[in-house]
């Protein structure tokens, strides 16, 4: 199939690539490691944070500022602990702060 004259939708692509199929597969993995663990985030903090990358046992969140870093590491063992109850097996959690775009 000729994919200049029939485009193919985000998730027909990643079906078709494997490489694409496991970035789809983390992405959602990150996405309901927040949902387990947002209750346990500061409502005023939520947010801020957002879903970062899978690497193995490690896992990334994303916050937009150093205040809300400080804050959010006061949880993490929290966070870690709520994983692990769920079947996550992550030793450990990162926080980055994502740099603002002008």
């Amino acid at each position: 199939m000729n994919r200049k004259l029939h485009p193919v939708t985000l998730l027909q692509a990643a079906e078709g690539s494997p490489t694409l199929a496991r970035l789809a597969e983390l992405a959602r993995d990150s996405n309901e490691r927040l949902k387990a663990v947002e209750l346990l985030i500061p409502a005023p903090l939520r947010p801020a944070v957002k879903a970062g990358p899978v690497d193995g046992p490690s896992w990334c969140l994303l916050v937009s500022n150093n205040a809300a870093a400080a804050k959010l590491r006061q949880v993490l063992p929290a966070l870690q602990n709520r994983l692990r109850d769920r079947g996550w097996e992550v030793t450990s959690i990162r926080i980055k702060v994502q740099s603002s775009q002008r």
